[in-house]
């Protein structure tokens, strides 16, 4: 256990406290024998650590992003999604926190064990809905009078972001997500006993003018395979396997040097009016800014690379190196 160390002005002030008898030295030794006893809530367990939550916000922040733009892409309309909070509660008490009708969806998440749930708040899930039908996202609570083809339409956009779920966890597992009910009702789901430890990762969410939640329920029996792999030492050690071996190094560098660039030489810039321009005729000279006796630039993607001499080789235009242009442009000198 580790031992509190104090500084010099405590130590002044215990001792100046003991010394004009405000503190009794009994007292303070009778206390430190005493027990500390900490109140521990079982139906509260937290079965996962500081670290494994931080992990798995950092997925979600992830997952939120590639939400953002596939949601963007499919409604045609601004998207904000952002991780508003992680936290690990009972089963039971994320479902008394959902509203009594509602939208739920419910993947699995093979070869992981159990479902997950995602719960939409219905304006998010209606503006979606009113955006798909051609509206401008309006959102119209009426979560208890679905039709078959509403339903059907939610189920698909839903199903369809799967890929940005996949690719959010695939730094952690290779998961097949798969979409197996749309539910409404929470009473209706026990995916897992009510004592049951789960993560929900609460979403920020705005589409067009509404917003609202998506709260993603993660039981702790989906996690408990690949828990290792959410603690900071698997990260870095995965970082550092990221290292390229010497023949990666090897076969890049030769791949960079066999690739092909331009190059283009600068006769000279000048400047002229647009008047100019258009009466421009054939046999008209242009005072460039390049004396005949300074080098040319030679550059590739604007940027200046050698000064060069222009010259003939086997009846060929060409141009002789003289000197590589070090610090950027030679206009920045």
């Amino acid at each position: 256990m580790a031992e509190e160390v104090l500084s010099q002005n405590e130590i002044d002030a215990l001792l100046s406290a003991l010394s004009s008898g405000e503190m009794d030295a009994n007292q303070l030794k009778q206390e430190e024998q005493d027990k500390k006893v900490r109140v521990y809530d079982f139906k509260r367990a937290l079965r996962f650590s500081k670290d494994q939550i931080r992990s798995i916000s950092r997925i979600n922040e992830n997952y939120a992003r590639l939400l953002t733009t596939y949601f963007s892409a499919q409604l045609r309309t601004y998207v904000h999604i952002s991780v508003a909070s992680v936290d690990q509660i009972p089963y039971e008490e994320f479902v008394r926190s959902v509203p009594t009708m509602t939208v739920l969806n419910i993947f699995s998440m093979a070869p992981l064990d159990g479902r997950i749930i995602f719960e939409i708040n219905p304006n998010i899930a209606y503006a979606m809905l009113d955006r798909i039908l051609g509206g401008k996202g309006t959102s119209l609570n009426k979560i208890e009078n679905l039709t078959e083809i509403e339903s059907t339409i939610m189920t698909n956009l839903f199903e369809k972001s799967l890929d940005n779920l996949r690719d959010a966890w695939a730094s952690v597992a290779e998961i097949d997500p798969m979409l197996e009910e749309f539910e409404v009702n929470p009473q209706f789901l026990q995916l897992v006993s009510p004592n049951e430890t789960v993560v929900v990762v609460s979403l920020n969410t705005t589409i067009g003018e509404s917003s609202g939640m998506i709260n993603i329920c993660i039981p702790h029996v989906v996690l408990e395979p690949i828990m290792p792999r959410l603690s900071v030492h698997y990260w870095m050690q995965t970082e550092t396997q990221k290292d390229r071996k010497p023949e990666e190094y090897e076969n890049l560098t030769k791949n960079i040097e066999a690739t092909d660039i331009d190059l283009q030489v600068i006769l000279g810039q000048t400047n002229i009016s647009v008047h100019d321009l258009l009466a421009l005729q054939t046999g008209d000279v242009l005072h460039l800014n390049q004396s005949i006796d300074e080098p040319l630039v030679m550059q590739s993607d604007q940027e200046s690379l050698y000064y060069v001499q222009p010259g003939h080789k086997r009846n060929k235009v060409a141009v002789q190196i003289l000197e590589e242009i070090k610090g950027g442009s030679p206009d920045d000198e």
